[in-house]
């Protein structure tokens, strides 16, 4: 046998080049979790590209970078959904992207700037790793779809539509320099993220593993939440330590664990719960809208504030005003943090209250049982209005408030969630 053959045997033999499917409850893996520490140091590059220029047109750039940046750790996470990351073909294409995208994180504080002489210009690197990290997401998403022909048809749509359209203006936006490459690469984001939403609209993407959807981006919101504590300790690296410090250090703690809080104690477990309710289109296209889209304002929220943290902490020293633009990066981040986590429960739930008191829209309404449940008792046989009321009684004795208990209309029987006492509504 030939060398070549040889080598093709043992590649099959030993499963590299194999696309083992994901399924329902898979979690993330730990190669996915070293992948998603170039996204760590990527955030921390961000936050410099905006420090350094100390301007609305740094922020402006920043967040920009934020929008390609979240491209690719995107569209692997959808990958890692259709096949097993650290096995086959999967494990290959994650190892690849993590060399590529540090390599593109490696150079982001520098895309605005000239290249110095004789060196590569950062821009260009940039562009051209954003292309090859893409490329290799899509022949991997081609080899995992396997015989799936929506499936396939989906991911050339969004390659020729989204990605290779993208890339071209990047790459010519690097070659042009100012001023034009702004206005390219802030070209290339929109037309890249309207793109694939108005192509993943009723589209043909799955999510085999809520779970595991839900928990990648869990994580990133944590390496972001890192974020805003490593900028506390750059803010202070140069600083005497003194009370006025210590202060200023506590406080911005106490707000990226606010932030933990808004996002880790109620929302993230309970949007889980709503999107694996849905099936098929439906979930696929809810996931899109929260995880893909919201999750980018969540992110861009809390790199702000770290910009802001970053900022107030140089002017602790003295109890120093902290001036305009720290200012705006602390409220402003903050203020976009929240906005799109109220988002995030909105659209998960289909309504506007905290998500202490999640109620999925179909087939339940929030009311209390003295107002608008009880005529709806009314149209029920004696033996379900006893039943009706025997639950009112259990949820009032169980310490829960009345407007809280769970009735749950599953052809014409009650059933007490008494898994969920917390958890209200009425059919």
């Amino acid at each position: 046998m030939s060398l070549l053959g040889r080598l093709r045997s043992t590649t099959v033999s030993s499963g590299l080049l194999s696309a083992e499917p994901s399924r329902e409850g898979d979690r993330a893996t730990t190669l996915e979790l070293f992948f998603d520490l170039v996204y760590a140091f990527a955030f921390t590059q961000v936050t410099a590209l905006m420090a350094h220029g100390g301007s609305g047109l740094s922020v402006l750039e920043g967040l920009l970078m934020l929008g390609l940046l979240w491209g690719p750790w995107s569209s692997f996470a959808w990958l890692a959904n259709q096949t097993h990351a650290d096995r086959g073909v999967g494990r290959l294409g994650i190892i690849a992207a993590t060399v590529i995208m540090f390599v593109a994180a490696l150079v982001t504080p520098l895309v605005f700037r000239p290249a110095e002489h004789g060196d590569v210009a950062p821009a260009i690197v940039f562009g051209v790793a954003f292309l090859l990290v893409q490329a290799v997401h899509m022949t991997l998403y081609l080899m995992a779809a396997r015989d799936d022909t929506g499936l396939r048809r989906q991911v050339i749509v969004s390659m020729l539509s989204a990605i290779i359209p993208a890339s071209a203006m990047l790459i010519v936006g690097a070659v042009a320099g100012p001023p034009f490459q702004l206005w390219l690469w802030l070209a290339a984001f929109v037309s890249l993220w309207l793109m694939i939403y108005l192509t993943s609209s009723g589209g043909n993407w799955r999510v085999k593993s809520t779970a595991h959807f839900a928990e990648r981006h869990a994580l990133v919101v944590i390496l972001a939440l890192g974020e805003s504590v490593v900028a506390i300790g750059v803010g202070a690296a140069d600083l005497p330590i003194d009370a006025t410090v210590i202060v200023a250090a506590v406080l911005a703690i106490g707000i990226g664990i606010g932030l933990w809080w808004n996002y880790f104690h109620h929302l993230s477990t309970k949007i889980e719960r709503l999107v694996g309710r849905k099936v098929g289109v439906d979930r696929a296209r809810l996931a899109t809208d929260i995880y893909t889209y919201l999750h980018l304002a969540v992110i861009a929220g809390i790199v702000i504030a770290a910009l802001g943290i970053e900022s107030t902490m140089h002017a602790a020293p003295g109890w120093h005003a902290i001036g305009w633009f720290a200012a705006c990066g602390l409220g402003g981040g903050v203020a976009l943090y929240l906005a799109s986590t109220a988002f995030l429960w909105r659209r998960a739930s289909g309504s506007g209250r905290s998500s202490g008191s999640p109620v999925p829209r179909s087939r339940s309404c929030w009311c209390p049982p003295w107002r608008s449940c009880r005529p709806w008792s009314r149209s029920l046989s004696s033996s379900s209005r006893s039943s009706w009321w025997r639950v009112w009684s259990r949820c009032s004795g169980s310490g829960a408030s009345s407007w809280r208990c769970r009735r749950v209309c599953a052809e014409g029987a009650l059933v007490h969630r008494a898994d969920r006492p917390d958890v209200g509504g009425c059919c």
